[in-house]
């Protein structure tokens, strides 16, 4: 397989015959980035919704309110709802969420560098994560750490 995690997905996506779409929140775009750089991504990557805004979450990835009152936007809940109404709107085998604070300062009681990212399909994994730093720090270490817990799955189930 190849050596780079966004490679290794890819690859493993079309050895796989499935498809992958992302709905992201503090990485704006970046996990859709990181996949669609590596050529050939367009046979396995079908889109990516940046639902920056709660009214976006609610009306597209159709993540209910009452999830987002009850658990708040940073939350496993809504992380995994995220993922699931990205697999709907894309019609993707797979989908991949991240929802947190980036920083600087806490946002609706969550501390910045708290994040949730989703996986969804025919494994399902969420994994919080608490990191530290600078705005794009976190960030860039939230579409690392999804990136690869996505080609560890991808890995564990073969070709």
């Amino acid at each position: 397989m190849s050596s780079q995690p966004e490679e290794m997905i890819v690859a493993a996506l079309r050895a796989r015959g499935e498809t992958v779409a992302v709905a992201e929140s503090l990485t704006g775009g970046g996990v859709g980035v990181a996949i669609t750089s590596v050529p050939g991504a367009s046979d396995v990557f079908v889109g990516g919704l940046t639902s920056y805004q709660l009214r976006i979450k609610e009306e597209v990835l159709k993540v209910a309110p009452a999830l987002i009152e009850e658990f708040g936007v940073v939350s496993e809940e809504v992380a995994v709802a995220m993922a699931d109404g990205a697999r709907d709107f894309f019609q993707s085998t797979w989908a991949i969420s991240t929802t947190g604070v980036a920083g600087p300062g806490d946002s609706e009681g969550a501390a910045a560098g708290t994040v949730w990212v989703a996986i969804r399909g025919p494994v399902n994994q969420s994994t919080q994560l608490q990191l530290a730093g600078e705005r794009e720090i976190v960030r860039n270490a939230t579409v690392s750490s999804a990136i690869s817990a996505f080609a560890r799955i991808l890995t564990s189930l073969g070709s």
